[in-house]
């Protein structure tokens, strides 16, 4: 007799696996699609920042990389395009760490490992008939527009390069940030340890110029580099790839609906993750996020009244109303910064370095951005 689920996952990286983990948790079977990695798939050069919360939902899944592959963030230098600075400093805050900085391939085999190890959770190379098909593809998701569930997309005029430096100097557990007057955004994200000399490259830039980076050879994408960052850590080295992707903020209009099955029986689909929002990558906040989708999700679901199945949308739509509530801020504060620091004009460049300003000398509005920052508002 073929195994029957009540939770098909289409979606195997961090934010699937991670809910067919929760769901499994509450009893309750998950199959969980992963086809086959594409030949000739290249090292992942991404590191993601995780939040106090999403630290405490992966340990408690037994999931939390060990402490050289989640790098604890203890400050964090930003500095605006006309000398404008704010700092975050963990000790003034009272906690172990701002962030984390995990390495993505050391999440996605802890997540792997636990996976394999769940009996309710089995992994199959093709969706199956499930009451709940729960979507987890990432932004660029087939199910989605299967599923007919309008994603409105505004493009930002930036792609994000991404690669790995080794630093001459060492990072000293601190996260730095760098606007440019032509409107891009250069982050190093410590890894390697509190002590390590390796750094995370997330740089934001319009695209005519990302394709003249990605064209460099490997020293001079790395002097290109130093000099966007002022020499903070003193020479670089590049190690491994580079990636890049277009930047977008994006939302889908539903989250669930029902799905035609054929056979008489409820089934409906769900959105989680950059299958249902997508923000600019600015603030570090996508994975959290997404890992916020998927607990909710699994706590609605366990929640339900006795006579509710996993497939009702109104308790479907209680997911959705909770998330995007959550969501609006963050989308909003991610969106307006990436607006006012594009404008290259004298007024507003003063304005936002004023404000930076402004802001790193006010005790409770910086300790408020930073604590929602952290997860822990």
């Amino acid at each position: 007799m073929a195994q029957s689920f009540d939770i098909c996952i289409r979606g195997a990286g961090v934010v699937g696996r991670t809910l067919a983990l929760l769901l499994a948790r509450e009893r309750l079977s998950v199959a969980l699609v992963a086809p086959p990695a594409p030949a000739g798939t290249g090292p992942d050069v991404r590191a993601y920042a995780l939040n106090a919360a999403s630290r405490t939902l992966l340990h408690s899944l037994r999931c939390w990389p060990d402490a050289a592959q989640a790098t604890p963030v203890q400050r964090m230098q930003v500095a605006g395009d006309q000398g404008g600075e704010i700092a975050f400093d963990a000790a003034d805050q009272g906690v172990e760490a701002l962030a984390w900085i995990a390495d993505v391939p050391a999440l996605e085999a802890r997540l792997h490992e636990a996976v394999r190890f769940q009996p309710l959770v089995e992994v199959v190379a093709a969706p199956v008939p499930a009451p709940l098909t729960a979507v987890c593809e990432g932004r660029a998701s087939r199910t989605r527009e299967e599923f007919g569930a309008a994603f409105d997309v505004t493009p930002y005029p930036h792609h994000a390069i991404a690669t790995r430096l080794a630093c001459e100097q060492a990072h000293g557990a601190t996260a730095r940030q760098w606007f440019a007057p032509d409107g891009s955004i250069l982050a190093f994200l410590p890894l390697g340890g509190a002590d390590g000399r390796q750094v995370a490259v997330v740089w934001s830039v319009h695209p005519q110029q990302a394709q003249e980076l990605l064209a460099l050879d490997d020293a001079a994408f790395a002097a290109r580099l130093q000099q966007a960052s002022g020499g903070a850590l003193g020479a670089l080295r590049t190690e491994g790839a580079r990636a890049a992707w277009p930047l977008q903020q994006a939302r889908a209009r539903q989250w669930c609906g029902p799905l035609a099955t054929g056979g008489g029986a409820a089934a409906s689909w769900v959105l989680a993750g950059d299958a249902a929002h997508n923000v600019h990558p600015l603030t570090g906040q996508g994975l959290n996020l997404g890992l916020g989708d998927v607990q909710a999700l699994a706590e609605v679901l366990a929640a339900r009244e006795p006579w509710r199945s996993v497939a009702d949308l109104r308790l479907l739509r209680r997911y959705e109303r909770r998330r995007k509530t959550a969501l609006l801020p963050m989308g909003l504060a991610t969106d307006g910064l990436q607006r006012l620091f594009s404008l290259p004009q004298e007024p507003w460049q003063w304005l936002r370095n004023q404000g930076m300003r402004g802001v790193d000398r006010s005790g409770p509005l910086k300790h408020w951005m930073a604590r929602h920052a952290m997860g822990t508002p």
